[in-house]
């Protein structure tokens, strides 16, 4: 197994390459696929491991189920949207699959009021930060309304899924968190040690080694319920104290509430097991193959269109998957593009 096996993984993203967002494919491109008060308690380092066998050849039935409730925070815009949309669709594609411990799915929808895809979608209605605290970055709604849904909703599953609306599941997903250990994807572009001197502003040195900070984000990961409950509000905060921070603003750009959920985590002594399978992430190389191209953002202010045409012989199999499952979703989603 590796993460050049789209078989043992579990989520694609609609970018494939996070940091890009962007699929120009040329034929080189490979397939990689009130707040509490933080613990003390030490954690260790986990190494990157692969999807456990074990796991995939269990049968629902014959296991002690362990569910998780997939959550996932989104705007109201039409892009958010769209995604959300095809998202969910393959949520409920693999919910009830061999292996899968997926419980419940929630859209917490931070716009602060209904949208016409209520019906669709289940979703808790989270407000917005006040005009003007997120600067500009739309991310930092994200911790906040996590806050207002663990607070608020009434979350069965004693685990949670923390999903986003570019992500696709492409099999039924196990509860891979065990022993107080939550279950995280490693991303490459987390690098806590390199950035020690700016994280130990919100990780003391008392806190233990820098390598408590795990190279993750929030998504995808699963977490106990209670251990997220803990986390959130420190997440938030410490996502508003960074992006204040003009040294670490600069520093991590984009990736900072990332950054911000792992220093979070580990302040609430919460590891994670570092499973490189649990979501493809291609490292594509710039060209392109003809004019093939596909682009998330040439759909900000209108969904794409159904059947949209295929990848050229060449491109990697993560993205043929990916326009594939689109096409599907789109095709079986009603009122698609109205």
């Amino acid at each position: 197994m590796g993460c050049g096996h789209l078989f043992y993984s579990t989520l694609v993203t609609f970018s494939v390459a996070l940091i890009t967002y962007n699929i120009i494919i040329s034929a080189n491109a490979p397939l990689k696929q009130d707040f509490p008060n933080p613990s003390s308690s030490s954690i260790s380092v986990d190494p990157v491991i692969e999807m456990p066998l074990e796991r995939s050849r269990r049968h629902g039935a014959a296991a002690n189920k362990r569910l998780f409730h997939t959550a996932m925070t989104a705007s109201d815009s039409v892009y958010n949207t769209w995604q959300c949309r095809v998202m969910y669709y393959w949520f409920k594609k693999f919910q009830n699959g061999p292996n899968s411990e997926m419980g419940g799915f929630t859209r917490i929808l931070h716009s602060g009021k209904p949208d016409k895809y209520m019906d669709e979608i289940p979703t808790f209605i989270a407000q917005p930060l006040p005009a003007g605290m997120d600067q500009g970055y739309i991310v930092l709604n994200r911790p906040w309304a996590f806050v207002q849904w663990l607070e608020k909703a009434d979350i069965k599953e004693e685990y949670i899924l923390m999903a986003e609306p570019d992500h696709i599941i492409v099999k039924p997903i196990p509860n891979l968190s065990k022993d107080g250990l939550g279950a995280a994807f490693p991303f490459f572009y987390i690098e806590p040690k390199k950035y020690e001197s700016v994280l130990r502003k919100y990780f003391p040195k008392d806190m233990g080694p820098i390598t408590n900070i795990d190279p993750i984000g929030n998504s995808p990961v699963v977490v106990g319920r209670d251990s997220l409950k803990k986390i959130a509000p420190i997440w938030m905060n410490v996502s508003l104290a960074m992006k204040k921070d003009p040294e670490t603003d600069k520093a991590f750009g984009w990736v900072l509430e990332m950054y911000a959920y792992a220093v979070a985590s580990a302040l609430n002594g919460v590891g994670n097991i570092l499973y490189k399978d649990f979501m493809i992430q291609g490292h594509l190389t710039y060209g392109k193959i003809g004019e093939w191209r596909f682009d998330k953002r040439s759909y900000d202010s209108v969904p794409p269109p159904r059947n949209l045409s295929l990848p050229p012989p060449g491109v990697p199999e993560s993205v043929v998957t990916l326009v594939k499952m689109v096409n599907e979703a789109t095709a079986n989603i009603r009122n698609w593009g109205s």
